[in-house]
């Protein structure tokens, strides 16, 4: 941790000269040389890349700690006392053996006995409770958007969601007066499943190999193929086959400020944006936005003369844009013409729907040829932004 303290604080005093050079370095028009723009980008990068370091080494103590955990529980019970309830169905000891050796293919007579209640529709099996709590770790690792929205689970079929679409007032009325009604009128939004898939291959020695963990290798390969797909769609997806994503403009963010121009973002078009959120929802609200915005707002002073983007110095803290914090994703859109760069807003209201039981099969044949085996991972998962209003976004002029 004081490692982690050291680059956090290392960053901010590097971040301090980066802007005293950038202020000291502007010509009359408020640009800069080519020599010292090159210069300016050199020091900016080392900011960002202490960043990527600092992130690397808070993600490596999150897994210490839960690595550091014990692996099992002291036996607290008196003589003549029942042990803890057996755990059942895709929880048992029996099941998480009987799926890794069929993964493996060590298949019995009591193995299919023991999977049956985990088969699926397509032919693959059920991951064991304990192994899908990992698998769901890994995409929260690897996916920025599940860290932000509110992520539900559902057992099969719509989930409908009830949404206030217009609320009631109140009215000055007259001494014995009638009372007008006004009632909150409701709509519902309806989540479902689509199917979102991959394949794993492994080759046939590897798999073999006593010392090989297939159990981490899956989880890690589903975890950044999966969590990588899911994010770009909760971001840019257009509904047809996947989720709607924040940035589309159906069921995406309200529009909150259109730029003045096609590529190039303005110290009041960010503070627009800012208030152009309501209150309420601005108590939790979060900036979204690619590295490359990122790296031009950096650029940017309010009336105070304080550059809008802030370096954080506690652990655990993201940076911070008007004192919001600030998650960068690769699949925001760029400041383009026409695009949508920048959202802000309270990312709970954006559901995430996974339907319980992601599921695995391992195939044989498809790859004997060239002496590898593949698995097959599945899953089902759907996204909308249940009140629209919650996220505001910045549209480039087209």
């Amino acid at each position: 941790m004081n490692k982690i303290l050291e680059l956090r604080e290392k960053r901010a005093k590097l971040w301090e000269s980066t802007k005293v050079f950038l202020d000291s370095r502007r010509n009359e028009n408020g640009l800069l040389s080519a020599e010292d723009t090159a210069t300016y980008e050199k020091m900016e990068a080392d900011v960002v890349n202490l960043g990527k370091e600092i992130e690397r080494l808070e993600r490596q103590a999150v897994i210490d700690l839960e690595l550091s955990k014990p692996t099992s529980k002291p036996i607290r019970n008196t003589p003549n006392n029942t042990m803890d309830e057996e755990k059942t169905g895709r929880a048992s000891d029996e099941y998480k053996r009987a799926f890794w050796n069929v993964m493996r293919n060590k298949n019995s007579f009591e193995i299919q006995n023991a999977l049956k209640i985990g088969t699926d529709s397509e032919g693959g099996y059920l991951v064991p409770d304990e192994f899908e709590r990992t698998l769901v770790e890994g995409l929260l690792e690897e996916n920025i958007f599940r860290q932000l929205a509110k992520v539900i689970t559902t057992s099969s079929g719509d989930r409908k969601i009830p949404v206030v679409a217009s609320k009631g007032t109140a009215s000055w009325v007259d001494e014995e007066g009638a009372i007008p009604e006004s009632d909150d009128a409701f709509t519902q939004v309806s989540i479902g499943a689509y199917k979102l898939a991959t394949m794993i291959k492994v080759s046939e020695e590897l798999l073999n190999d006593s010392v090989f963990n297939l159990e981490s290798y899956i989880a890690k390969e589903f975890a950044r193929r999966i969590g990588s797909k899911e994010e770009e769609a909760f971001f840019i997806g257009d509904g047809v086959g996947k989720p709607t994503g924040i940035f589309n403009n159906i069921g995406g963010g309200e529009i909150g400020v259109t730029a003045s121009t096609q590529t190039v973002l303005k110290l009041d078009e960010i503070l627009d944006l800012f208030y152009s959120l309501r209150s309420p929802y601005r108590k939790k609200a979060t900036f979204v936005m690619n590295d490359s915005t990122v790296k031009e707002i950096r650029k940017l002073k309010d009336g105070n003369g304080q550059y809008l983007w802030q370096p954080s110095v506690t652990a655990g803290e993201p940076d911070t844009i008007l004192n919001r914090p600030v998650k960068t994703s690769s699949y925001v859109p760029l400041a383009v013409a026409g695009a949508k760069p920048i959202a802000f807003g309270d990312f709970s209201y954006y559901w995430v729907a996974d339907r319980q039981g992601r599921s695995f099969q391992r195939l044989n044949e498809l790859f004997a040829a060239t002496g590898q085996v593949g698995f097959k991972a599945t899953q089902r998962v759907d996204g909308k932004l249940i009140l629209p209003e919650a996220i505001k976004v910045l549209q480039m002029k087209a």
